[in-house]
């Protein structure tokens, strides 16, 4: 049995589905919101190398190194931000970050 495209698509789809999943039911904790984006950049990923090798084509490999930079400074800033939210406020729940409008 040979994995074909269509394992890899089965495979990014339940990722995909994780991820939105975890950002509509848990709406209290941000690094869990945080961490289901992650995975949802990661579904995303999944496709674009699966199509790249499917295709023989080096764009999606080229776009999911993209992706992954974006996600990485997504993580980066996302975190820094919430360190220093909690340093004020004591806590990081979603809802105490509407103070943070301006």
């Amino acid at each position: 049995m040979t994995i074909g495209l269509s394992h890899y698509l089965a495979v990014a789809a339940i990722l995909f589905t994780i991820g939105v999943f975890g950002i509509f039911v848990n709406r209290k904790n941000i690094i869990v919101i945080l961490m289901s984006i992650e995975l949802i950049l990661l579904a995303v990923n999944i496709n674009l190398v699966a199509f790249s090798a499917y295709l023989h084509d080096v764009v999606g490999q080229i776009f999911a190194m993209f992706v992954l930079t974006v996600a990485a400074a997504e993580a980066a800033v996302g975190l820094a931000i919430l360190v220093t939210f909690f340093r004020n406020r004591g806590g990081i729940a979603v809802d105490d970050a509407a103070v943070m409008k301006g």
